[in-house]
């Protein structure tokens, strides 16, 4: 089996698009701050966006620009990968439940699992028309 030979220009890619990710993720985050009884919106919606993002950069590298190194790794690993917290949904989860808020933390896995599935979708979809109408 051939290994993968290391690519430092992937490895930046990724690095400077996942700065770009974390920076806005942290910055919605302190401009929405929550407590546990509360709905998380900051988290809420960089994972709402970042789905949205991933939808539509996937499509639009995989049928609309020509096979590129560096864009899916920059946009896709990079800026979704450190927009998007999985981890911290999962901590708010544990301390809404931890606090005694079983239906808010239902909620929020809910609308957090069939809003991230359903802005994928949207960005496919906005992509390919997008394709459409030109």
């Amino acid at each position: 089996m051939r290994q993968r030979r290391f690519d430092r220009r992937e490895l930046a890619a990724i690095y400077a698009g996942g700065v770009i990710g974390a920076l806005a993720r942290v910055g919605l985050s302190e401009a929405l701050p929550h407590g546990v009884d509360s709905w998380p919106w900051a988290t809420f919606a960089v994972n709402m966006v970042g789905a949205a993002l991933l939808g539509w950069f996937v499509t639009r590298l995989g049928e609309r620009l020509p096979p590129s190194t560096y864009r899916r790794p920059f946009l896709g690993t990079g800026v979704c990968g450190a927009l998007t917290t999985f981890s911290t949904l999962q901590l708010e989860l544990f301390k809404m439940l931890e606090g005694g808020y079983l239906p808010l933390a239902i909620a929020y896995a809910a609308a957090t699992i069939a809003g991230g599935f359903a802005c994928v979708h949207l960005g496919t979809v906005a992509t390919r028309r997008a394709r459409v109408l030109r």
